[in-house]
């Protein structure tokens, strides 16, 4: 395949492969600031890919499944703008691997400007590799659009459709035509049983290298320059049988940092795709140690109630100062996480990465472990005799029952005398109990629901 990593570059175990898929794909392809994110989110249905009145927002892939019929979808991939000249970034290449691997194209083109030679030229690059393909006329709600629409039949693209992105005019039509040339997959329970692990970090701390290495082939796009990746990617891979859906966001940073509104959106995108995992992969820049930017992201995470599985990435750049350093700093980063898994790997090399689902599927089966009654009961009753809890105006807390109500994280309703502060000490000191005695990995949340009865 196109963009493959060398094959001594390789991950040789665990089991790591992209499953085949019977879904069909549909790739929205375009020049710049044409409409194709503000379409792809209409067919998806959500507010996936940033929209921004400014061309070269979208770098990455982005997927989504969009309905098509009654009961049936497509997976969309909505792709930077082609662009002429040099491709510095890799971006028209990232288009082309999403067109190789599509099953249907959406040619985007602006109604509102009418056919432009940047149109014919990309038209020229993607007809040679025979895909089938429907051409969209965007913002079919102007004049210029409804007027200038018959000079795009030049193009000699069949089927050719008018449409609004922005409004949703001509949108039932796209989707007939989408399932008329592609079989759409019938819905059913794809996701079912598959663990959602986000890649979260700092901006340029190494990611999207970690999640290509973990592909084995350049499925997000690479560079040295901070805040490349702002798309959130969706990933879905099998490890040794057991299938995952990696999602790799755009870096994380204080909003008084970011550059622009692009990667404020980006921000925010990112920070929601963290409360759609199981788990979070926070990749620490080794050669950093751990900074108050990534404390915030792991505080982020724990609080949304996510397992967490700590990346110390560029291992192998780190000498026996910045070593003592990192483990200086790991101190904080143990408080917040309560002692966190954490895996020393370089995605450059591929030292260690293949230890990493190891790691993962031992965090998920603390995060998704779950009681008997009785167990639960049992537990707390330890706690309470062996750390009394303190009194209140001269009475003492009393815990009456306990029972699990939930995993994913392990969540416990205690029903007692009267309610502990989120702040109480005893209440910490019952999660820390509750940690120990489960023997669940560090970077897993649990939570109590005190009820006063």
């Amino acid at each position: 395949m196109a963009g493959s990593l060398p094959d001594d570059q390789r991950l040789s175990e665990p089991d790591v492969r992209t499953p085949a898929t019977q879904t069909p794909t549909v790739a929205i392809v375009g020049r710049p600031n044409v409409g194709k994110s503000t379409l792809f989110n209409r067919l998806i249905g959500e507010r996936k890919s940033i929209v921004y009145q400014e061309p070269g927002v979208t770098r990455d892939r982005v997927t989504g499944t969009a309905p098509i019929g009654d009961d049936g979808h497509v997976l969309l991939i909505d792709t930077g703008g082609l662009v002429p000249g040099d491709d510095t970034l890799g971006l028209n290449q990232q288009v082309f691997f999403a067109i190789e691997e599509s099953d249907l194209l959406l040619l985007i083109v602006d109604g509102k400007e009418g056919l432009v030679a940047a149109d014919e030229s990309i038209w020229e690059q993607i007809r040679r590799l025979d895909k089938p393909t429907i051409l969209v006329v965007n913002k079919s709600d102007t004049r210029q659009a409804a007027d200038g629409y018959h000079e795009f039949y030049s193009l000699g693209i069949e089927p050719q459709l008018l449409v609004s992105a922005e409004h949703g005019r001509g949108i039932d039509e796209l989707r007939e035509a989408i399932g008329e040339l592609v079989p759409p997959q019938v819905r059913g329970e794809v996701d079912e049983g598959v663990a959602r692990l986000a890649i979260v970090g700092r901006p340029n701390v190494g990611k999207s290298s970690i999640l290509n290495r973990l592909l084995g082939e350049v499925r997000a796009l690479v560079s040295p320059v901070p805040g490349t990746t702002r798309d959130p990617l969706d990933t879905r891979i099998e490890v040794d049988g057991k299938p995952y859906l990696l999602i790799d966001t755009a870096g994380i940073r204080r909003r008084s940092k970011t550059s622009g509104e692009p990667e404020e959106l980006a921000v925010m995108m990112a920070r929601r795709q963290i409360e759609r995992a199981d788990l979070a992969l926070l990749v620490i820049d080794a050669s950093a140690g751990v900074t108050t930017g990534d404390l915030s992201i792991a505080g982020a995470a724990w609080e949304l109630g996510k397992a967490t599985l700590v990346l110390v990435n560029k291992w192998d750049l780190l000498d026996a100062k910045l070593h003592d350093d990192l483990e200086h700093s790991w101190e904080r980063l143990d408080q917040v996480l309560a002692g966190p898994r954490r895996v020393n790997i370089s995605a450059l090399s591929g030292r260690g990465v293949a230890k990493i689902f190891a790691a993962v599927g031992d965090v998920l089966a603390g995060y998704e472990c779950r009681l008997e009654t009785a167990d639960v009961n049992r537990l707390f009753e330890q706690a309470t005799q062996r750390h009394h809890a303190p009194t209140d105006r001269g009475r003492p807390w009393k815990l009456y029952y306990a029972t699990q109500v939930s995993s994913r994280p392990p969540t416990f309703m205690l029903f007692a005398n009267r309610t502990l502060p989120r702040t109480s000490s005893y209440r910490r000191y019952l999660e820390n109990y509750l940690q120990r005695a489960l023997d669940l990995p560090g970077g897993i949340p649990t939570r109590l629901v005190i009820r006063k009865r």
